[in-house]
């Protein structure tokens, strides 16, 4: 580990170099399984890369988390991957685009909009949309200025606190508001799982197609590869089949865990 810088109270971002030959390259929305060795391994997004790093933003929420979270500059940790489908950003190439996050949901996105900003000629309008519980709970704040600067981009928390000048409540509020052509717009969504379905129909109600809405699912991913069966989804397997699916394809796989 190269680098560690803390993102919240829980939630730190960490830059990986290989010890040992590179990596195949990651794709926006893939995950790792990293491991803490002696504790356990966990898959984690990748929330950037590139100059040979892996880039991965980790809340400490349990044993192995916990234990990524604190480990320090010159630390090793385990890197298998990548795994599972990516976000397809090339597909919306010519249409509008919309990235909706919420919380830690933000750090899978991340790679997407620096893939849209890199290659801002080859979209229609973008926006971007990121939701938090606090403002203490906001992910990448230098980020969302930069991107501010280039692409609309619009924050909403749920719970403010006295210092908090910006928009208050759950991010659909936000979807009405986007200037885009639904008709014509891609949707790039990840979140908790029970914010995913309203985003989604939030979307679908503007008129975005529910076959143009991608979400990230995460379940207890054990190999990575499809052979344990931790991570099913009626008939997902989603380190293999996902994380990244279509709405359309999951809509009621998710209605029916009452999410």
């Amino acid at each position: 580990m190269t680098r560690r810088r803390a993102e919240t109270a829980d939630t730190v971002t960490l830059d990986l170099m290989p010890a040992g030959p590179p990596l195949r390259p990651f794709q926006p929305g893939q995950f790792a399984m990293l491991t803490a060795y002696g504790i356990g391994e966990v898959p984690i997004s990748v929330s950037g890369e590139g100059r040979g790093r892996l880039v991965h933003t980790v809340r400490s929420v349990g044993a192995v988390t916990a234990a990524l979270h604190d480990c320090r500059r010159g630390d090793v940790v385990g890197v298998r991957g990548p795994f599972g489908t990516d976000w397809d950003v090339g597909s919306a190439r010519g249409g509008d685009v919309v990235v909706v996050a919420g919380g830690i949901g933000l750090a899978p996105l991340r790679p997407v909009v620096e893939v849209l900003l890199a290659r801002r000629s080859e979209f229609g309008r973008v926006a971007v949309l990121a939701g938090a519980r606090t403002p203490a709970d906001l992910l990448y704040r230098d980020d969302l200025r930069r991107w501010a600067a280039a692409v609309p981009v619009e924050v909403v928390v749920d719970r403010p606190d006295g210092g908090w000048k910006g928009r208050t409540g759950l991010v659909t509020t936000l979807i009405p508001e986007v200037g885009v052509d639904p008709a014509a717009t891609v949707a790039f969504v990840c979140g908790p799982e029970a914010m995913m379905p309203p985003v989604a129909r939030a979307l679908i109600a503007r008129g975005v197609p529910a076959t143009a809405v991608r979400v990230s699912l995460e379940r207890t991913m054990r190999c990575g590869a499809g052979w344990c069966g931790h991570c099913q989804l009626g008939p997902l397997l989603l380190c293999r089949d996902g994380p990244v699916v279509r709405y359309a394809d999951v809509e009621s796989l998710l209605t029916v865990r009452e999410l």
